[in-house]
């Protein structure tokens, strides 16, 4: 029973499920069928919507096309038009410039056959003067060979011969006349040059012979009485020979009342020898033996005082360590001159002004002083060595271990070869300094009177240069310009180029100033 009731409620689920599904299935046909009639109904909608839009669309850009195509037509033709109308403008402007050119040309044309006709004119009448001018100068011709042969009847000779004695005759009157002139100016050159050349002497002589030679070859010693001459000279001259001998000088004894003359160009000896002398004649006994004592003793005094003279002059100039031997040199430099200038003198100058002006910069300032002092010491040894002064002096400082920058002083002071230090270069300016100031040198006349004419000459090649003045002794040249040539500006030029072609071609001690003047005047009268 219970089993026919599940079995029925099987069969009843069955059933139901079947009829539930075929309902169901029939319902979701049928939404299926009425969704699908919406959408289909809904794309129609849609479509047609779309279908209106685009119609609006593709209606409103087939406007906006024709509008744009129509503007652009519009710009189109606007432009072709601009272009057409400058195009027009330039074949008009070419079309006048072509009918200006064909106008001038036919202008030109007028005048190229206004001077073809002008120059057949002048051709024809030039053709006509030229068969005039020759004409007149077949007359000529004609009027002067009759005039010749009138002349040659009357002169009796030909016109060849004629020429050649007037020729002759102008030869000879010339012959006259130089031979007078060369005379004349031979005469003047020669009493001129005697002149000049007694007045070049007289100067020279004045200027250096009388004191340079005698400074540094001549030493005189007084005598108590010309009777001491005698003495001096000896039997047959024995005493004499023997002092010349012993000491290597020459004595000269002359008319000169109560003087001896001692000559030697070494100041060495001849300091020994006049001290020898002067020791001879206060004792009075002078024979061959007492000559050679005295010779010998004096000198022994001589050497003592080069090595005084040295130590003296370190001492001064506050330099320690000098070797004995520079120590000696430096005391020979006493009896050395260089243009006048005493050599010991000019070397504690320049050591003083290097040392000076080393302290001034910051430098080493008793090596400046060393090698001031010893940068002339080789002029002491120029009379007993070959070679200059700074190759003897460059040996001398080597040998006796002087410091290197010391003989690069010596070695550079005169640019033989480079500085190696700011202390050799102010060696060189003090050097310099020593011997140009004023006074402290002298110069030969003839080596003076070429630097001034060196200056003035210079200065006189310039144009626009009226006079030229070498002054204060040629240390200072004077230009007077003229006014017209010559401007304010140019000046500053013009003593700038002086001054250097001077410092370029001329060599002097010293500087030399360029002074340019000028000057305008304006003059009235009043009456």
């Amino acid at each position: 029973m219970n089993q026919t009731l599940l079995a029925a409620l099987g069969a009843l689920v069955v059933v139901a499920s079947v009829a539930f599904f075929v309902i169901g299935r029939s319902a979701g046909r049928r939404a299926a069928i009425a969704e699908q009639a919406r959408a289909k109904a809904t794309a129609e909608e849609t479509g047609k919507r779309i279908i209106g839009e685009a119609e609006r669309e593709a209606d409103s850009l087939r406007k906006n096309a024709v509008l744009s195509g129509k503007e652009e037509l519009m710009k189109a033709r606007e432009a072709w038009e601009s272009e057409a109308r400058h195009r027009r403008e330039e074949v008009e402007r070419e079309e006048r410039r072509v009918q200006d050119r064909e106008n001038q040309l036919d202008k030109k044309f007028d005048l190229l056959d206004q001077r073809e006709r002008d120059l057949g004119r002048r051709a024809s009448d030039l053709g006509r003067k030229e068969k005039g001018v020759g004409d007149r100068e077949a007359e000529l011709e004609r009027l002067v060979a009759d005039e010749r042969r009138r002349l040659e009847s009357l002169a009796g000779m030909s016109a060849t011969e004629a020429k050649s004695e007037l020729i002759a005759r102008l030869e000879r009157e010339a012959e006259a006349d130089a031979a007078n002139r060369i005379r004349e100016i031979r005469e003047s050159a020669k009493r001129n040059a005697e002149r000049e050349a007694k007045k070049i002497v007289a100067l020279a002589v004045q200027r250096i012979a009388s004191e340079h030679t005698s400074e540094i070859s001549v030493s005189s010693v007084s005598l108590p009485n010309d009777e001491m001459k005698g003495r001096i000279i000896g039997r047959e001259g024995r005493n004499i020979r023997a002092f010349e001998l012993a000491t290597g000088v020459d004595v000269v004894i002359d008319d000169t009342p109560d003087t001896v003359v001692v000559s030697c160009f070494d100041p060495i000896r001849r300091e020994v020898a006049r001290l020898a002398l002067e020791k001879l004649v206060a004792d009075g006994r002078i024979h061959p033996g007492r000559i050679e004592e005295v010779v010998a003793k004096s000198r022994r005094e001589v050497d003592a005082q080069i090595v005084e003279l040295g130590e003296r002059a370190a001492y001064e100039t506050g330099i320690h360590g000098l070797h004995p031997e520079l120590i000696k040199l430096i005391g020979r430099m006493k009896w050395r001159t260089s243009y006048g200038q005493n050599i010991l003198d000019h070397s504690k100058e320049v050591a003083h002004l290097a040392g000076i002006m080393a302290a001034e910069l910051g430098l080493d300032v008793t090596m400046a002083k060393r090698g001031a002092l010893l940068h002339d010491v080789g002029k002491v040894l120029t009379h007993e060595h070959e070679g200059t002064h700074v190759q003897l002096g460059v040996e001398v400082a080597t040998k006796y271990g002087e410091h290197p920058l010391v003989v690069n002083c010596i070695a550079a002071h005169h640019d033989d070869v480079p500085h190696e230090s700011e202390v050799s270069v102010l060696v060189q300016a003090a050097d310099a300094i020593s011997g140009s100031r004023p006074g402290a040198r002298r110069e030969a006349f003839e080596t003076y009177v070429k630097r001034l004419e060196g200056l003035e000459k210079i200065a006189s090649s310039y144009r626009g240069v009226d006079r030229v003045f070498a002054i204060q002794a040629g240390r200072e040249v004077r230009v007077v310009v003229t006014p017209e040539s010559v401007d304010d500006t140019r000046m500053a030029a013009m003593a700038e180029e002086i001054a250097r072609r001077i410092e370029s071609e001329l060599q002097y001690p010293g500087q030399i100033k360029v002074v340019l003047i000028r000057e305008t005047r304006a003059v009235d009268v009043a009456r």
